[in-house]
């Protein structure tokens, strides 16, 4: 089963990742952040989500009331690691080959012959921003499946592949909800991370209302190249996941599905379908690359639950019962948290181990 993500031939165990060069990850993630501070005001929790989800070869769904930067943070970061960026606007008229590209025939004029050429469409870039997702019908909204799991698209036949990295972040404005098209559940799933955005504090928009209307605009110093990234995605895949730590995430996905006999009581009865094998994978993989960011050569049980939220949110759906209790998917989550704590592995627990103690 493919794990819809670019796994660049590594397993999900990862091997042996080199110090310095997590040394050289962990100061890169400081001067983006400090580079993205310039521009962005706080919403500091939804740019490590975003960065995460970069260097874990993922992808991200941002919801978001109107006028929350969310443009201006894609674009932004973009700028801060020297990646091409698209922005592509979904309307109920949009075609799959606006987003792809398409074949015209194009005419030599020396030789009067004509060929088919493919023009490329605007997911042709590093950094690629799908706004208002859900505005456009499923055959358009199908149109990113490919690029996204293979990174690259189909026409005429023929395979264009993308340029790497590859970074889609799709946005879905929670309000006005006429008019729009909901993504499947297994269309979700192809997501990474979900994020949500929400408002800033009063210290934050008084900062965000000084800054933006005065004369004065941010200098931005690229940080990472391309090779750059690619190179820290596979650091991120070699970071080893203990057997505890994998257990544990797949303890809290498993506790998603009503159908399991040992899932609590309120999943039960608040949860219509919970989280598939994907799941695992995106917390282990997330994980992974949160400890890569902090500079750390291990995943924890603790950053595992820290992508629990990200990870989940879009892939547990509720049932009518948690809608009437206003129960929501992020509600059921911190109550798995809270229920299902990490493994913990004792000395004594191994058998060479209680040998040596013995004696």
């Amino acid at each position: 089963m493919s794990d819809g993500l670019d796994n660049n031939g590594a397993g999900l165990s990862g091997g042996a990742a080199d110090l310095e060069t997590l040394k050289q990850l962990g100061e890169a993630h400081r001067r983006i952040r400090a580079e993205l501070g310039k521009v962005i005001v706080g919403q500091g929790e939804v740019l490590d989500q975003m960065l995460i989800a970069l260097f874990a070869g993922g992808h991200c769904m941002i919801e978001g009331v109107p006028g929350l930067a969310k443009t201006l943070m894609i674009s932004t970061l973009a700028r801060c690691l020297n990646l091409s960026f698209n922005r592509i606007q979904f309307t109920p008229d949009l075609m799959p080959s606006d987003i792809t590209g398409t074949e015209v025939i194009q005419e030599d004029r020396a030789t009067g012959t004509r060929e088919f050429k493919f023009l490329r469409g605007p997911i042709f870039a590093n950094v690629i921003l799908a706004d208002e997702i859900n505005r456009t019908p499923p055959k358009t909204q199908a149109a990113l499946l490919e690029a996204m799991q293979e990174r690259h698209v189909t026409a005429g036949g023929e395979r264009h592949d993308l340029e790497l990295p590859f970074f889609l972040l799709a946005t879905q404005n929670p309000i006005e909800q006429e008019g729009t098209y909901p993504l499947p559940e297994a269309q979700q799933d192809r997501f990474l991370f979900k994020i949500y955005i929400e408002y800033p504090s009063y210290d934050e928009e008084y900062a965000v209302a000084d800054r933006t209307t005065g004369e004065s605009a941010a200098e931005l110093a690229p940080i990472l190249s391309g090779e750059d990234i690619l190179k820290y995605q596979r650091l991120v895949r070699q970071i080893p996941a203990a057997p505890d730590v994998i257990r544990h995430a797949l303890d809290l996905v498993r506790a998603t599905r009503p159908g399991e006999a040992d899932c609590p009581e309120f999943v039960k009865r608040m949860v219509t379908w919970g989280a598939g094998p994907r799941a695992v994978q995106s917390l282990i993989l997330g994980g992974k690359a949160r400890a890569a960011l902090a500079g750390r050569d291990h995943v924890s049980a603790e950053d595992v639950r820290a992508m629990a939220h990200p990870v989940l949110r879009h892939r547990v759906v509720t049932n009518f019962s948690a809608e009437a209790e206003g129960y929501t998917s992020d509600r059921v989550i911190d109550d798995l948290l809270e229920a299902i704590g990490p493994h913990t592995t004792h000395l004594d627990d191994d058998e060479r181990i209680r040998k040596v103690l013995s004696t």
